[in-house]
């Protein structure tokens, strides 16, 4: 071998290198999804644990997601939400409902839907109220 070609050789070894040290690591997952889709599925199946102890899980991972500044899966919100309405937690839920709308536009149908439920039975004993009302204080 010739002194030229062991030159080249050497040559494209550190060029290769070279070009390996500078390779970044290609982009990491694009949500913090741990155990959550298992958990939806255990839900589902209704062998999940109780919605307290699932909430606190979530919360958990939320707080994780926060301090790793990684966002948070589509439906977790949802999720959330429907989890603290179980619980008895109207307000929670409406905020994390809105917020899963926020921050997945396309959920916006299914999000609107689950409000207004969530507004129905209000608007309906208000107006049973109003009635009661009218109907003892005629005018």
């Amino acid at each position: 071998m010739s002194t030229r070609t062991a030159a080249r050789r050497a040559l494209a070894a550190v060029g290769l290198l070279l070009l390996a040290a500078c390779a970044q690591k290609g982009p990491g997952p694009m949500y913090l999804w741990e155990a959550f889709p298992r958990q939806q599925y255990d839900t589902l199946l209704r062998e999940a644990a109780s919605p307290e102890a699932q909430i606190a899980a979530l919360e958990a991972h939320a707080e994780k997601a926060r301090g790793a500044n990684a966002a948070l899966p589509p439906g977790f919100r949802a999720h959330l939400g429907l989890l603290k309405l179980s619980a008895g937690s109207p307000g929670d839920a409406r905020r994390l409902w809105e917020g899963e709308k926020a921050a997945f536009p396309e959920s916006a149908p299914y999000m609107n839907q689950l409000l207004k439920r969530l507004s129905a039975p209000a608007t309906a004993a208000s107006a049973a109220s109003a009635a009661a009302a009218k109907t003892e204080n005629p005018a």
